[in-house]
């Protein structure tokens, strides 16, 4: 979950475009019709953005490690 700061939390949820819509790749729990603000995010972005912020914590790291860390911190709640 993630504090917008605007009173509930938010959940990051991946999505694929296909064929002119986003569909959710989990469960989402929604009303039919209820209405949401989408902010898309490119998975490569998302990735260099953990990277900065996390660099030389965990010393030297090979890439398996790497990539296991990555989607770690990207799909698991928070």
């Amino acid at each position: 979950m993630l504090d917008t700061g605007v009173g509930e939390l938010s959940k990051a949820v991946r999505v694929r475009y296909e064929k002119g819509v986003l569909k959710p790749l989990e469960p989402v729990d929604l009303q039919e019709g209820e209405e949401r603000i989408a902010v898309l995010i490119p998975i490569g972005e998302e990735r260099r953005r953990i990277l900065r912020k996390y660099r030389g914590i965990l010393g030297k790291a090979t890439e398996e490690e790497i990539e296991e860390l990555l989607a770690e911190a990207e799909w698991e709640p928070l």
